[in-house]
């Protein structure tokens, strides 16, 4: 009997078996196996003359070379996330699997802390980057995440292909990794994807796009400086709840949910961030194991025109026998997911069964082939076989700087959200503020302040290291021992200075003991006696209170909301290493809180309904409420884009045409039988959606007496009859300076293809025809489309 780690996202898992065929040396988890430029496969004066370290060459001419002097023995050995050596040719191990989600982590073991870079820029947690609703916010951060980390891979610290975004729909409020997502909205998940993608891989030439390849073909794609991966693929948002596991779950998905919710994210990360990489997630979808699922892998490469890698997650294919038990035998799972179109395993389960599956006639040479193909194209985009860095000479004085720390902080600051402000109690003056105190177990640890997938930060400040500036006397109590809260322990001393002081900020909320990966929450309300603390705090302090709620998932605090004595509420997810700094700034007027809320808030009652129900759509005959703030008919907290200012603001629509017309677009045929009663056309059968887009000028005016970065949500609603219609659907964001009792205009494009089209039950992407009201904050605009 013999052992193999197998590594999961964070966990690790022993696998017992009575094979093991390949003899060589793996490497333990925190280990980095990098290339770097200074051990190259192509170092002369020994391994430089194969064809594929020829850089005048095509890509695909360099990777077909080398997959050409391959052994099949050879090739087994490049089926894992740790890739083998092979010394004849010069090619070191390669660890594919690095972590860079809201900055460079730790988690993966291509990542190391040990060396000449003890610490990586942490930038928020992504649902809190994603409540700036900033696109080029969102970039600049991708952009500075991927200097570091190109800079710690050469220092051998880092490898160049890193597992995220995470960009899958923040279905249910109690998932535990809903945190790393850009919220509930499809299309805010796929924005963020485009901008993460394009601002991490710094692609030069080629890009995505271009339908069907085959082995052989011109592989697209331009150099990289590093590579980015879409995940988890798809309609994975479930960890461990209710007797379901990530593992085992089986995801049972609509074709109408599948079109419009659980696919845009990856088709933009795709069509138009050209990510490099897709990995297929554990859970199955309608009885089939995402990572076998031929049809989801080839319509991603055949028809958004995918040309990179695609990974399992972790110990993906081992559970497809093991736990699923969907496959036969380990060989079964092999050929499962080769054929489907995977190439990569993360684990060891393809380095053990592939050589059986070849022998039993599962899994032929060319399925081998096909997936070293897209591995060493990747590979070759990254200049890994190239001996010269392109993109510049980094190294640890490109980690932590100033310009990366403040942007961390400005991130913050964008996202963090003003949820109540009872009588303007905020901002609060400095000169006021003679003593200050602050309650909360995570509001003096600074560990609290990244959330899932971080990595060891530059230089954290706590909240009340933040808030402890701006007063002249500051106190702290923990008022619980820990976010659980399971006792009274802590709550007399956190009385006693809240009686003392001018002003009380009670930091509550949740924290990676509540959500996190492998834990889904049960409860939408505060852990233990988080609600007994606010409420004591609010009821002993002299004048109203100031509650700031830390975590990712929603939380009910209807009971803060109504209570006269909590006078404001923030809520300032997981914000990172600058989050002490943000959140004082907000609360002291130095910087007027913009951020909107990138999924709804529902009620404790909303725990009845099963986390394992998939559907989007609300059934009344069932009870059933619908999910997310385009379908779910029930009652709220706060709304999905909900967010309150320092000052108020209106609109105006400047410009925003009325009607849209087809005529001209369609054959006299299709024309008349749209005018004879056709409420839709199908988006596939329009000539030119481009002849179709125009832009929404809009003036916003700020009635207040700040300057402020101030967010415009554009939504539309389909007068239409077709079933399953959402109640209403964001079309167009953006993010605008505005100075105090001045206008600005702000301009969001239209593509009515995209922005205006629904997904019938046939899952078929229609426009409807005739009336659609364009909505922003308490402003309509009514536009029509059809035939004239």
């Amino acid at each position: 009997m013999s052992f193999q780690w197998c590594i999961s996202d964070t966990h690790l898992r022993l696998i017992t078996t009575t094979t093991f065929f390949i003899i060589l040396t793996f490497l333990p988890p925190t280990t980095s196996t990098t290339t770097t430029t200074r051990d190259h496969p192509c170092r002369p004066p020994n391994h430089n003359h194969y064809p594929f370290c020829n850089t005048s060459l095509p890509t695909l001419t360099r990777a077909l070379s080398l997959l050409s002097l391959l052994a099949l023995p050879e090739k087994l050995l490049q089926l894992s996330n740790n890739a083998s050596p092979i010394p004849r040719l010069g090619l070191p191990p390669y660890q594919w699997w690095s972590e860079s989600l809201h900055g460079v982590a730790s988690n993966g073991p291509g990542v190391s802390f040990k060396g000449s870079v003890p610490a990586a820029t942490s930038f928020p947690q992504v649902i809190l980057s994603a409540a700036s609703f900033n696109r080029t916010l969102w970039r600049l951060v991708a952009e500075a995440i991927a200097e570091e980390a190109r800079a710690m891979h050469d220092v051998g610290q880092a490898g160049l292909t890193f597992w995220a975004p995470n960009i899958n729909v923040f279905r249910d409020p109690r998932w535990g990794r809903g945190q790393e997502t850009p919220g509930e909205d499809p299309m805010v998940a796929a924005a963020y994807a485009v901008e993460y993608v394009l601002g991490f891989q710094g692609e030069v030439g080629g890009g995505g796009g271009g339908g069907k390849r085959v082995l052989g073909e011109d592989v697209g794609g331009g150099r990289m400086r590093l590579s980015a991966c879409c995940k988890h693929f798809t309609a994975y948002d479930l960890e461990k709840w209710g007797g379901f596991a990530r593992y085992t779950f089986n995801a049972k998905v609509t074709e109408q949910d599948m079109e419009d919710t659980y696919q845009p994210p990856f088709r933009g990360c795709i069509e138009e961030g050209h990510a490099s990489c897709l990995m297929c997630s554990y859970n199955q979808v309608n009885g089939v194991p995402a990572c076998a699922r031929h049809d989801l892998l080839n319509k991603a490469r055949n028809e958004w025109g995918f040309k990179g890698y695609i990974t399992s997650d972790c110990d993906a294919v081992a559970i497809i026998y093991e736990n699923q038990s969907y496959a036969h035998s380990p060989e079964d799972a092999v050929a499962d997911v080769l054929k489907a179109g995977m190439d990569i395993n993360c684990g060891t389960y393809l380095l053990r069964h592939t050589e059986s599956a070849v022998e039993q006639g599962k899994v032929s040479e060319e399925d081998i082939d096909r997936a070293l193909l897209n591995l060493f194209t990747v590979q070759m985009r990254l200049g890994i076989f190239d001996g010269e860095n392109q993109f510049g000479n980094l190294g640890p004085w490109d980690v932590c700087t100033e310009k990366h720390r403040e942007l961390a902080l400005n991130a913050a600051r964008q996202g963090i959200v003003l949820l109540k402000n009872d009588n303007r109690f905020l901002p609060l003056k400095k000169v006021n503020i003679a003593s200050l105190a602050v309650i909360g177990p995570a509001a003096n640890d600074t560990s609290k302040l990244g959330g899932g997938y971080s990595g060891v930060p530059c230089n954290p400040i706590s909240l009340f290291e933040g808030l402890q500036a701006y007063a002249e006397r500051a106190s702290y109590a923990y008022g619980c021992l820990d976010i659980a809260c399971q006792t009274e322990h802590g709550f007399k001393e956190a009385i006693h200075i809240a009686r003392n002081a001018d002003v009380v900020v009670v930091v509550a909320g949740i924290d990676l003991t509540q959500e996190t990966e492998d834990l889904d929450r049960v409860s939408l309300l505060l852990p233990g006696r988080q609600t007994d603390l606010i409420n004591t705090i609010a009821r002993e302090s002299r004048r109203p209170i100031v509650l700031v709620l830390m975590g990712g998932g929603p939380i009910d605090v209807s009971f803060a909301k109504h209570d006269p004595k909590i006078a404001s509420i923030l809520w300032v997810g997981y914000p990172g290493e600058a989050g002490g700094r943000a959140v004082a700034e907000v609360i002291f007027g130095e910087f007027n809180p913009g951020g909107r809320l990138p999924v709804t808030w529902y009620p404790e009652s909303f725990t009845k309904i099963p986390m394992n129900d998939m559907n989007m759509r609300a059934d009344p005959s069932r009870g059933y409420p619908g999910r997310t703030y385009r379908f779910y008919t029930g009652e709220v907290v706060y709304g999905f884009g909900y967010g309150l200012s320092y000052s108020n603001f209106s609109y105006r629509f400047l410009s925003v045409p009325h009607t849209i017309s087809f005529l001209g677009s369609y054959a006299e045929a299709d024309a008349k039988k749209i005018k004879n009663g056709l409420d839709f056309v199908r988006v596939a059968d329009v000539p030119s959606c481009e002849a179709l887009r125009f832009d929404v000028q809009v003036s916003v005016d700020n009635h207040g007496d700040m300057d402020g970065s101030h967010t415009v949500l554009l939504f539309s609603r389909p007068e239409t009859k077709i079933r399953g219609a959402a109640q209403k659907q964001l079309v167009g964001f953006t993010r605008v300076h505005t100075r105090s009792y001045e206008s600005v205009e702000a301009n969001i494009s239209i593509d009515p293809c995209k922005h205006f089209s629904l997904a019938n039950e046939n899952g078929q992407q229609v426009l409807p025809l005739g009336v659609h009201s364009l909505m922003l904050g308490y402003e309509e605009h009514t536009l029509t489309i059809g035939t004239y």
